[in-house]
């Protein structure tokens, strides 16, 4: 089975009808998106797909991409394309396998069930405690070549930490992916298109493009010592550019000497050689160094910049700063995935319509998954404005968003007032998720008009939208401590007296100086006390 020829990739057309295609079929105007039956998996694909194509695709310059994203190559141009990458993806063999490990054996070293390569998966330690409580052992136990290749394309990516020596994937366990895309959706070829970047681009940023040999960009190729020393570590200098996009931590060696038929464990399909278990080791390939994966934003930590990983709390507008333009501020400093940034700063005039990001990735507590995260964060035509109008849209958006998390964190200490004395304590994280989604809908209706300003060349009245946000912020707060987490509990249960003076405080606070400094209002003005005052509900 080679991956470059076989149909294994899924795909939906616009009357959500499920296909299977080949790589080469990338570039047909009828499929919309990817369509796994696991969000992970149409990460992961997404990841491949762009990886794939920035391998193979012959663009020197901003107008061979441009002549591509216009007029999508057919499946003849793909095959040409991928043709010498075809030994790299072969899934099954004696000899080198697409992400798995030559020198295994498929008896030597530690065997695990097929279903242990989804990240979800209880690990060995839990089976041993007997603590898989929510997520049971063996939900999973066979696979068809389509989804174990899928399930291990996405562990190698997000390899969380697995116990000494079981190395965790190139940007960490779990990274945060973001990826452009049209809005609304064109074909997925337009998806894919627009995160892969000129050779020119790519090849000065990491890596050393002098490494020629077919090791250094797919690392199963060759004996993983031929890359790194036994136990040693692995620097994007002794790679090729590329070889972030197949990276390969984990040592795995798929066993399809035991397969067997009947429906697969994920996708349902019925398959004659379902997989049922994997050899894994130890002391893979060990990434440390400057990596600088393009397909996710940073933040600085020190001198040193490290990928983002989705934290609890989901994602949400309160992101879109950091991911689109980056920020700079003291120690939140992030810079935007570098597919982003290339497109706000080079590609302005090649791509016509709206744009979105697509943000995804898993929550991990070192192995274990804790969630998976996924949104579309939209874009309002940013790109297309000049670098000046786009400078005026952050300069206008950071202080909303400081304005928002002083507002949620006076929302959370009345709440907290009211609710409990001083010594309680307890998991208040369902009053920020519920302020973020409440203040998410007029955060992107200011935002679009902000940036509908500076594309028209007009000069964003900060302060104007800045006291429209103020608005927004108090009201959204006033009503969910009123109308959903104090006001509306049985009275008998509260303390009048301790509710009442925390709404007071809430007030001064949101009408506070403090708050009115961060969002870059005048602190000198005053709201009349008949508008912080109301009524409980």
């Amino acid at each position: 089975m080679n991956l470059l020829d076989e149909p294994w990739l899924p795909v939906r057309d616009a009357e959500n009808r499920r296909h299977w295609i080949t790589p080469a079929a990338l570039g047909d105007p009828a499929w919309v998106a990817f369509d796994a039956d696991r969000a992970d998996f149409n990460g992961a694909l997404a990841q491949f797909a762009i990886g794939l194509l920035q391998t193979a695709a012959p663009i020197h310059n901003a107008a061979q991409w441009r002549a591509w994203f216009r007029q999508p190559p057919d499946a003849m141009t793909l095959d040409d394309w991928f043709a010498s990458l075809r030994s790299a993806f072969e899934l099954d063999g004696d000899g080198a396998r697409f992400m798995q490990d030559r020198t295994l054996a498929s008896d030597e070293g530690a065997c695990n069930g097929i279903g242990a390569l989804l990240i979800e998966a209880p690990g060995e330690q839990t089976l041993k405690n007997n603590a898989d409580h929510f997520i049971k052992r063996g939900q999973i136990t066979t696979l068809c070549p389509t989804c174990a290749a899928t399930a291990l394309l996405t562990l190698q990516i997000n390899a969380p930490s697995g116990g000494a020596g079981h190395r965790t994937g190139l940007r960490g366990g779990g990274p945060l992916t973001t990826l452009v895309a049209c809005q609304p959706a064109r074909t997925l070829w337009h998806d894919l298109w627009l995160n892969v970047l000129e050779q020119d681009v790519y090849l000065a940023h990491a890596g050393d493009a002098r490494l020629t040999e077919t090791h250094f960009t797919f690392p199963w190729m060759a004996d993983i010592t031929a890359l790194q020393k036994e136990k040693g570590e692995l620097a994007p200098i002794q790679t090729h550019p590329v070889h972030l996009y197949w990276a390969m931590p984990r040592r795995i060696r798929l066993d399809f000497d035991a397969t067997l038929a009947g429906d697969c464990g994920v996708c349902g399909r019925y398959s004659d050689s379902l997989l049922q278990r994997y050899a894994t080791k130890n002391y893979g390939l060990n990434y440390k160094g400057a990596w600088n994966h393009p397909l996710s934003p940073y933040y600085q930590s020190g001198e040193d910049w490290l990928p983002m990983h989705p934290q609890p709390g989901g994602i949400g507008y309160r992101h879109w700063l950091g991911w689109v333009l980056g920020q700079t501020e003291g120690n939140k400093s992030v810079r935007p995935a570098r597919v982003v940034s290339h497109l706000c700063e080079r590609r302005r005039r090649d791509v016509e319509g709206q744009l979105r990001l697509w943000a995804f990735g898993y929550d991990m507590d070192n192995m274990k998954a804790r969630c998976w995260y996924e949104a579309q964060l939209p874009l309002y035509g940013l790109a297309e404005c000049e670098t000046d109008a786009q400078r005026e849209v952050e300069e206008a958006v950071r202080p909303w968003l400081a304005g928002a998390e002083l507002a949620v964190f006076f929302l959370r200490s009345a709440v907290k007032q009211a609710w409990f004395d001083d010594q309680a304590r307890g998991d208040l994280s369902a009053i920020d998720a519920s302020f973020w989604s409440g203040t998410e809908m007029p955060f992107y209706r200011l935002l679009r008009q902000a940036i509908q300003s500076a594309r028209v060349e007009e000069d964003v009245n900060a302060q104007a939208f800045a006291t429209h946000w103020h608005h927004q912020l108090r009201q959204v707060a006033f009503d969910l401590f009123d109308r959903q987490f104090v006001g509306a509990g049985a009275i008998e249960r509260q303390n009048p007296r301790r509710v009442a003076e925390a709404h007071r405080q809430l007030g001064r606070n949101l009408d506070g100086r403090k708050l009115r400094a961060a969002l870059g209002l005048p602190t000198s003005v005053r709201t009349r006390p008949s508008e912080t005052d109301h009524a409980l509900t």
